[in-house]
């Protein structure tokens, strides 16, 4: 197994407008110059980094870059999750060339800076992987899966301003204020008899403190804690919503009267039908039935 002692960097060239393939060549000069080595390969089309870490994987490759944003690393993530029994934890680095990364700013605002100084100085801790079961299989992430509002905005993002980067979080946003739905996802945590059918504007489920670049969905957060960081906001009305929107961004919505912050190690979704969700970037449409952690299953280089 030849890869075991190399990175794989994971590319995705489109990232940032086509600036992460730009930028590339002189990240990987700096890296293999403090003697890292480091092999490249590139994603074509959505979901081949997920295939292309898996098959690393069964060559021996322990050690990955992801050369993206978000999605780039979860679907890394997803190519690695679950791991074979009595495997050794996997290492993944980050390099967000061209675009951001809001796993990152839990650890600095310094961006692919900071990412650089990190695999070069060989730094890593243990991090939790969160893993949520659903009707039609499995999947895994670092950062946070939410539903309700702050899904709908993502998913006006993806499919109608991709392209638009901040421009396109803000637009989706009024425009999701103009439809303004609360309503129930009925779920129970860490085993508890009772289900929480409460109307909310959204749910989210954090192992990481940030969305969206800046967006501070989840304050307290922390990355090896084995626990979920699960926020709550109730039936906020459109007004309120509007007045508080700025505290997305410092975290300070958790002191809203509606909110609510549990830190949990299980939630179980009794949910009707297939929802909207915002995990990591990505938006999916899934049946959710329950989700859990993997307490540090992961080495990130941060």
């Amino acid at each position: 197994m030849s890869g075991t002692k190399k990175y794989l960097a994971i590319v995705n060239p489109a990232a940032g407008g086509g600036r992460s393939r730009q930028l590339l060549p002189s990240a990987l000069e700096r890296l293999r110059a403090a003697d890292i080595q480091v092999d490249v390969r590139e994603t074509a089309a959505l979901g081949d980094a997920t295939e292309i870490a898996r098959q690393a994987w069964l060559k021996g490759y322990r050690k990955f870059i992801s050369v993206g944003g978000d999605g780039t690393s979860y679907e890394i993530v997803n190519g690695l999750f679950p791991l074979p029994a009595d495997s050794e934890a996997p290492t993944l680095g980050f390099l967000p060339l061209g675009t951001g990364n809001s796993f990152l700013r839990d650890f600095s605002e310094k961006g692919v800076e900071y990412a650089i100084e990190s695999l070069i100085a060989r730094r890593s801790r243990k991090c939790d992987v969160l893993r949520l079961r659903h009707k039609d299989g499995v999947l895994h992430y670092i950062n946070l899966l939410s539903v309700g509002f702050t899904a709908d905005v993502a998913t006006m993002r993806s499919r109608r301003f991709s392209g638009w980067r901040e421009a396109g979080y803000q637009t989706s946003i009024f425009i999701c204020l103009a439809r303004f739905r609360r309503r129930p996802f009925p779920l129970s945590v860490d085993g508890e008899s009772s289900i929480d059918r409460r109307p909310c504007l959204f749910l989210t489920f954090n192992n990481s403190k940030f969305t969206g670049g800046t967006m501070m969905i989840a304050p307290d957060a922390a990355t090896d804690d084995g626990l979920i960081e699960y926020v709550r906001w109730g039936p906020i009305g459109r007004v309120g919503l509007i007045r508080n929107l700025p505290t997305l961004y410092d975290g300070t919505h958790t002191r809203h009267p509606l909110a609510e912050v549990r830190k949990v190690r299980r939630v179980d979704f009794h949910l009707d039908s297939p929802v909207d969700v915002m995990v990591d970037g990505e938006v999916i449409t899934l049946h959710c039935e329950s989700l859990d952690v993997l307490p540090g299953a992961l080495n990130v280089v941060v």
